[in-house]
């Protein structure tokens, strides 16, 4: 039990930060656009990454940062793209539909949650690395309890997320609080873009 509930607490302490990935979770729970679909892919990519971390892959991360540089350029691009998405949104509206569909397909939707949960470099750090770490300082089945505890916080945390952008929904039924809400999204992406980018000196 102890090293479950240590995987859960510092699983909650390393998802919880405001992030792109929350960002996204957080407004497609607004829009109801296949919100629980989402909120399962991020939490099995975490699943994945935490077992792949425990099993002792972030050793192999850690020691190759040019993985990190190019996974960094890639998601500064991307969350640049939609932050550009969302602020032409956020001028363009006219009305506001909350059930409107702001992708075109269900496709679209699982592109989209993967490239921002799987090109930002610091899902990596976060669940490779430290939670690979951490879990891989345990010994037998204190190991996968540990894995399992941060899994299960990333289950719970992304579930509640999207149900709180459901019970926010009846908030955005404005044109000025949607054009609020995209107008948030883009300059958090923005600036997540920019602190992606593997700048020279910057400590990743």
């Amino acid at each position: 039990m102890i090293a479950f509930l240590q995987g859960m607490e510092t699983g909650v302490g390393l998802i919880v930060a405001i992030g792109a990935q929350n960002v996204f979770v957080l407004s497609r729970g607004v829009t109801k656009q296949y919100n629980w679909l989402v909120a399962l892919i991020c939490s099995l990519c975490d699943a994945l990454l935490i077992c792949l971390g425990v099993a002792g892959v972030g050793s192999v991360v850690a020691a190759h940062p040019l993985l990190r540089d190019v996974a960094g350029w890639a998601g500064a691009l991307f969350l640049a793209g939609y932050g550009w998405r969302a602020l032409r949104a956020a001028i363009a509206v006219e009305s506001m539909e909350i059930t409107e569909d702001t992708f075109s397909s269900r496709g679209a939707v699982v592109a989209a949650t993967l490239a921002v949960t799987l090109l930002n470099p610091h899902v990596y750090l976060d669940t490779l690395v430290l939670l690979g770490g951490i879990g891989g300082q345990f010994t037998g089945t204190g190991r996968y309890l540990f894995a399992f505890g941060a899994c299960s916080a990333s289950l719970i945390w992304f579930y509640s997320l999207s149900l709180c952008g459901v019970i926010l929904a009846p908030m955005f039924q404005t044109k000025t609080a949607w054009r609020v809400l995209n107008g948030s999204v883009c300059l958090i992406m923005w600036t997540i873009a920019v602190q992606l980018l593997p700048l020279p000196g910057r400590v990743p």
